[in-house]
């Protein structure tokens, strides 16, 4: 069999993980005891596989994140008052599906990027589109957008991802001009000064509706 063409075809075909399984199997003297459906399927789970890292590595760095991080690595021992079985639950990323949002308050420097960032990692791996801003970063995009003309393309793109992560709430004042830009996407709000909410905030750890849960717990609203 020339395995050079097939090789050729399946590279203008773009399954390059297809061709370097195939090459891969080539190599190996035991392959032949493999009927071809079980050589097909080693092939076809490559390509599989290659094809969602690619996916992958395409939404981490669409998504900007500002620190490394993965929910694995959130260290409960210490003494921040994190609820490991509320993280757990948040790690199935229903939340985002239910378009609801995270909440998560401090001062600085207990580690809320680091949280928000590990949460929006878990969203990329599950499959949703993830952007992260930085609060006083996106007041500078909206006001420049609206002077060239871009205004309605970059609302537009942010409509259309699944997670906005929003960090440093707060630390500017809310531009009075900038009422009404809201996006339908779930978002993951970190902010270090203290909050009031309104009454029909409901907080998935039973805190009362009135306020916000003693810094820095996370906390989920609808």
């Amino acid at each position: 069999m020339l395995t050079h063409p097939t090789l050729e075809k399946l590279q203008a075909l773009r399954l390059a993980g297809m061709a370097r399984a195939f090459e891969d199997q080539q190599r190996l003297p035991e392959i032949d005891s493999l009927s071809f459906e079980e050589r097909l399927g080693l092939l076809v789970d490559r390509e599989m596989t290659e094809g969602e890292n690619r996916r992958m590595k395409t939404r981490l760095r669409q998504a900007r994140l500002r620190q490394q991080a993965a929910l694995e690595d959130v260290d409960f021992r210490h003494p921040r008052g994190l609820d490991k079985s509320l993280i757990a639950q948040l790690s199935s990323c229903h939340w985002i599906a239910q378009h609801h949002n995270i909440l998560i308050t401090g001062p600085t420097g207990c580690g809320k990027t680091f949280l928000a960032c590990a949460l929006a990692h878990k969203a990329c791996r599950e499959g949703y589109t993830v952007r992260y801003l930085r609060l006083p970063r996106l007041f500078q995009d909206l006001q420049i957008a609206k002077g060239d003309g871009r205004y309605p393309k970059l609302l537009a793109a942010l409509a259309k991802t699944d997670l906005i992560a929003l960090d440093d709430w707060g630390i500017p004042p809310w531009p009075t001009n900038s009422a009404g830009t809201s996006w339908n996407s779930s978002k993951i709000v970190t902010v270090s000064v203290p909050l009031s909410w309104p009454r029909n905030s409901r907080w998935i750890n039973g805190t009362p509706r009135s306020g916000i849960p003693p810094w820095p717990m996370p906390s989920w609203i609808a």
